[in-house]
């Protein structure tokens, strides 16, 4: 049986201005995720929230510690809680 849980994730480093968000979008819909990324304020963190199977959320976070080209991920925190079913597809929000 397959476990749907939430991700709260922020990735730091040099993560604004490489199309971080844009690739966090692209493997999160590869991976059939919902949720969304975000740039914090700052100019070095990137805020993702993510639901849907666990196993599909490690491999999110497999990316999230690598990124684009470009991108230099100096840490990922990472939140586990409860699903909530509130996304209905994978966005950037501005």
């Amino acid at each position: 049986m397959t476990q749907k849980v939430h991700l709260s994730a922020k990735a730091y480093g040099r993560v604004q201005g490489v199309s971080f968000r844009y690739f966090v979008r692209d493997v999160a819909k590869t991976l059939g995720l919902k949720g969304y990324a975000h740039n914090l304020p700052g100019g070095d963190a990137v805020e993702v929230q993510a639901e849907g199977e666990k196993q599909q959320l490690d491999k999110l976070v497999e990316q999230l510690e690598i990124g684009p080209l470009g991108a230099r991920v100096r840490k990922v925190e990472i939140i586990w809680t409860d699903y909530s079913g509130q996304f209905s597809d994978f966005d950037i929000r501005h």
